[in-house]
């Protein structure tokens, strides 16, 4: 079993208790640490009170949907990796999941076992580096922004800006291979997600350039080359 999974907090949430109680037993018996709770409100509660690693949550519940407490949460600067769970498994919910900031999306019905490895692999994405490397990457500037290739990390004048686990492994993916253009396929590769499909790719994008670029409609450092993919061209 991983250190990962030996050490992470997760929150479930799910309004159905059948399915939280089966989840928190299973990721427990994984070597999870788990919170279950049943609404928003109360996953709210949770994360003032505790530090979570990961959020596991389904998007229909009574009050405030999944969908909503992940934006809200993005919108907070919280940007805990989210892995949404739903009964509707359309790639138009995927990726509304993905424009709300979600970093992965499994639909129901699912295999215990597909989660915790989707989980286990969120979780790689957002951990940092060893301290170990033989020959790290130079910072890779973007404008105003500086990112540091091997922390996954993004410097703005105000200091680190906030990426979620997604957009922080696409950038990395991109600044590995400066000037070179990523396929779609190589990058739902890079991301743990190889079944990501190209529209949830072009979403993630388009939240990244959000963050680095000064008009995102115009983007100067994460191009995109036709029908090839993209490719990270950094400059002043």
């Amino acid at each position: 079993m991983s250190g990962a999974a030996e050490t992470s907090h997760l929150l479930v949430v799910d309004d159905d208790a059948r399915l939280r109680d089966l989840l928190q037993r299973f990721l427990t018996d994984q070597g999870f640490r788990v919170t279950a709770v049943a609404d928003a409100a109360a996953a709210r509660g949770a994360i003032a009170a505790m530090t979570f690693d990961l959020m596991v949550l389904d998007v229909m519940m009574p009050g405030e949907s999944g969908l909503s407490l992940a934006e809200s949460l993005r919108r907070d600067g919280n940007e805990v990796p989210i892995l949404m769970l739903t009964a509707r498994g359309a790639p138009e919910d995927r990726i509304a999941g993905l424009e709300h900031g979600v970093d992965d999306y499994l639909a129901k019905p699912f295999d215990p076992r597909e989660l915790a490895l989707r989980i286990r692999t969120i979780l790689r994405r957002a951990a940092p580096p060893p301290t170990s490397q033989a020959l790290p990457t130079a910072p890779v500037q973007l404008g105003r922004c500086w990112f540091d290739v091997e922390r996954a990390e993004l410097r703005g004048h105000d200091g680190v800006i906030r990426l979620t686990g997604g957009e922080a492994a696409l950038l990395q993916a991109l600044a590995r291979r400066v000037g070179e253009v990523l396929s779609r396929e190589e990058i739902g590769t890079a991301l743990g997600t190889p079944e990501a499909g190209e529209r949830a790719i072009d979403v993630q994008v388009t939240r990244l350039r959000r963050k680095v670029e000064t008009d995102p409609r115009e983007p100067r450092f994460i191009q995109t080359v036709r029908h090839r993919g993209y490719v990270l061209r950094p400059g002043p």
